[in-house]
């Protein structure tokens, strides 16, 4: 055959129609499978045979519903901010750098809807070290005062009454609104340097904040470093013969505790706390207020949460119902005002 007879002959147009699968997408307005929708699909396989383990499974879903989250979803809410004015004195500023724990903390003026910026502890270390470098030489011309003696020895001369506004060390702090996606304030963190966020309601207000690491935990999970201190989950009996917990509690030490089995409604052998055990039950992490049948003979409260786990927990008995009144579903209300159903 010439190369013309092969350019001329008829193309097979079978190969290029779509399968019966892609036309009824089109035909019910779906469009085309994309890559998220592949990916989904492989991570919802539960098959002995699947290519991600568990772990693997967790961290890519998070990633991605990390699309469909907003600034709101993550941040910390205003009742939980630790910060500090800027007229606050150094050994104020170090008593709190101490007990909080953090790493930054925003700075306000009068309130906190009047932020002006953050303090970063290596930036405050490195003011110490300066001032205890420039009071090195003057130490010998401080009187015999024995306050100002006892200064020197526990401060090596430094003036921890200067407020914090004539340190010059606060730095700027970026700010978002709650509708932000967190994904493009992942991208605004990472160009400015800038590691966390003030959320600004519409009236100008402080309305909470947001760190890297809050972001980074949607994805892996709680991030815990050398100083968190790993207490033991503290559980509490109640007169009525139930339990407030916190979630992290064992959840084969509150079965023998309460003496039945609680993983009854389960089939993950992942599950080991209370709250691994209430995200399990509703599927989601359960809101506060929420109330979860966990068998035929107890239930479970979620006393306090957020949007990422719940926190603490009460498990009791389920009440006593009459036989003779037919059981319906009972409508439950958190404190956001959203209504859920118990069953």
């Amino acid at each position: 055959m010439s190369s013309n007879d092969r350019s001329t002959a008829p193309h097979d147009t079978r190969a290029d129609r779509p399968g019966l699968f892609e036309r009824l997408r089109l035909l019910f307005g779906l469009g085309a499978p994309s890559i998220r929708d592949d990916i989904e699909d492989a991570l919802d396989d539960t098959t002995p045979s699947a290519e991600f383990s568990l772990q693997e499974k967790v961290i890519l879903k998070n990633v991605l519903s990390l699309h469909d989250l907003r600034v709101e979803h993550v941040m910390v809410p205003r009742a939980d901010i630790i910060a500090i004015s800027m007229d606050t004195p150094l050994d104020e500023v170090l008593k709190v750098f101490r007990t909080a724990g953090h790493s930054r903390l925003p700075v306000h003026a009068d309130t906190l809807d009047d932020p002006r910026g953050m303090v970063h502890i290596r930036d405050f270390v490195n003011y110490i070290a300066a001032s205890a470098e420039l009071a090195g030489g003057r130490r010998t011309k401080i009187g015999s005062n024995s306050t100002d003696m006892a200064r020197i020895a526990g401060y090596a001369g430094i003036n921890l009454s200067v407020a914090l506004a004539d340190t010059k060390i606060v730095r700027p702090v970026l700010f978002a609104p709650p509708s932000m996606p967190v994904l493009d304030l992942l991208v605004r963190m990472q160009s400015t340097r800038t590691h966390m966020a003030l959320v600004i309601d519409e009236y100008g207000g402080t309305d909470g904040l947001v760190s890297l690491e809050d972001i980074v935990e949607m994805v892996v999970g709680d991030i815990e470093d050398e100083h968190d201190t790993d207490e033991r989950p503290h559980i509490e009996a109640l007169p009525n013969g139930g339990y407030i917990a916190d979630a992290r509690s064992d959840l084969e030490e509150m079965s023998a505790m309460i003496g039945a089995d609680l993983t009854t409604r389960i089939e993950s052998e992942e599950v080991h706390t209370l709250g691994g055990l209430a995200t399990a039950i509703a599927g989601r992490v359960p809101l506060r207020g929420e109330i979860l049948q966990i068998n035929e003979e107890f239930e479970l409260e979620v006393l306090d949460a957020d949007p990422r786990r719940v926190k603490r927990v009460r498990i009791g008995r389920m009440p006593k119902r009459d036989p003779d009144v037919k059981e319906t579903d009972t409508n439950l209300t958190d404190n956001s005002g959203q209504s859920h159903i118990a069953k």
